[in-house]
């Protein structure tokens, strides 16, 4: 089972936009293969788990995805995912927003330290924007927020390990 945990967000993520003023959330997990962003985000959005939340989305808010769908978002040819879009993109890291802007997903790779062979750190962070009030008119997250914070945390954790299971079970095939 994959080592995921907690850290803070690396000073190049693109998730820092909201670090300041949101609440923001970084777990990160290492395997010992090379491993492209393309390959990351697709394994990570066709996960079991993660077609699971698709499920909902598709019921929820009539947002459909498909895997094919994932592996095109993974590639750069679409920029809409179920309840999601390209916000920022990068070479190593994808910034996806929620249809609302309230949420943000965030997926990014590095090297990761090896003693021999390829490696790479995976990471998975999440946004969350304050809403208004509407009586005081102040920024504030919610008791709905408050409430799922404890059950967000431990799904990202889960999401994250889903994926490096992916990752692996993907990298024996080729093999």
């Amino acid at each position: 089972m994959a080592v995921v945990g907690r850290c803070e967000l690396p000073e190049s993520a693109l998730l820092r936009a909201y670090e300041s003023h949101a609440y923001a959330d970084c777990f990160t997990a290492d395997i010992g293969i090379a491993v492209s962003l393309e390959e990351f985000v697709a394994a990570f959005y066709t996960t079991r788990l993660f077609k699971l939340e698709r499920s909902i989305l598709k019921w929820a808010v009539s947002k459909p995805s498909t895997d094919e769908q994932a592996r095109q978002l993974a590639a750069g040819t679409i920029s809409e995912f179920a309840a999601w879009h390209v916000e920022d993109r990068a070479p190593n890291q994808l910034l996806l927003s929620d249809m609302n802007s309230r949420t943000r997903s965030w997926l990014m790779i590095d090297p990761a330290p090896s003693k021999g062979g390829p490696a790479t750190r995976l990471y998975f962070g999440s946004a969350v924007v304050p809403g208004r009030n509407r009586k005081s008119g102040k920024a504030e997250m919610g008791f709905v927020f408050r409430a799922l914070l404890g059950f967000h945390k431990l799904y990202s954790e889960a999401l994250l390990r889903a994926a490096v299971s992916r990752l692996r079970a993907m990298a024996e095939k080729k093999n």
